[in-house]
């Protein structure tokens, strides 16, 4: 399988989200969130935009804590994280104060039932002036609503969806290391609409046709490979 990042329309949506954060105008709040069912390629996604922009990421975990989260920031400062919470908010101050970055906050979820963790979230972005993308799952912006004062701070909602045809079409081609006919496309794109469907079942296809020595995958052969247990 090719090792390739697909610029699906889900993607395309979440590049033009992140030009908005960064050119907005000073008096405007520079939040976003963005949130989706799992095996669409959200973490894909983010981590890709992250590698390839001057960005922080951190990842909350069951039972983060504020100051967890403060020290998590710290870290991919490439600081040494102080003990208390003023100090830590002091020294991401001080690290960001010439250099803004965006801040990039993965499973949100897991602060959304801590009101004082998530008002971390709130000072970092108010005092700091930072910007700031949340990245949920699926319920996350209900369970955002809940907390009026960070949610309407946002610039931007993004939830991500499952493919569409063109989306599922350039997946498999340009992942896909062997080819499929016209007719064997469209039987895919009536099965599959997750990015880790797609990826688990192009790499079954790939290893039957390599067992058999196939270049071109048709209709007959796909039927039979999705007939497998």
């Amino acid at each position: 399988m090719n090792k390739k990042f697909i610029i699906t329309k889900n993607v395309k949506k979440f590049i033009e989200l992140t030009d908005t954060l960064k050119n907005a105008p000073p008096n405007l709040p520079k939040m976003a969130l963005v949130y989706g069912d799992f095996g669409l390629g959200k973490s894909q996604t983010i981590l890709w935009w992250v590698t390839n922009n001057d960005a922080i990421y951190v990842r909350c975990n069951h039972k983060m804590s504020g100051r967890w989260l403060l020290s998590e920031i710290v870290e991919e400062l490439d600081e040494i994280p102080y003990y208390q919470s003023s100090q830590l908010f002091k020294q991401i101050e001080e690290k960001l104060k010439f250099n803004p970055k965006i801040l990039v906050i993965d499973e949100i979820d897991f602060l959304l039932d801590n009101a004082s963790a998530i008002e971390v979230v709130r000072d970092l972005h108010d005092k700091i002036g930072i910007p700031i993308i949340l990245v949920g799952m699926n319920l996350a912006e209900q369970k955002l609503k809940r907390h009026k004062h960070i949610y309407d701070r946002l610039l931007g909602v993004l939830k991500f969806e499952t493919f569409d045809k063109n989306d599922v079409i350039k997946i498999v081609k340009e992942l896909s290391e062997v080819d499929f006919t016209d007719e064997a496309l469209e039987i895919i794109i009536s099965k599959f609409n997750q990015f880790r469907q797609l990826v688990k079942f192009i790499n079954k296809v790939e290893n039957i046709a390599k067992m058999n020595n196939l270049e071109l995958i048709d209709e007959n052969i796909l039927q039979g490979i999705l007939n497998e247990r």
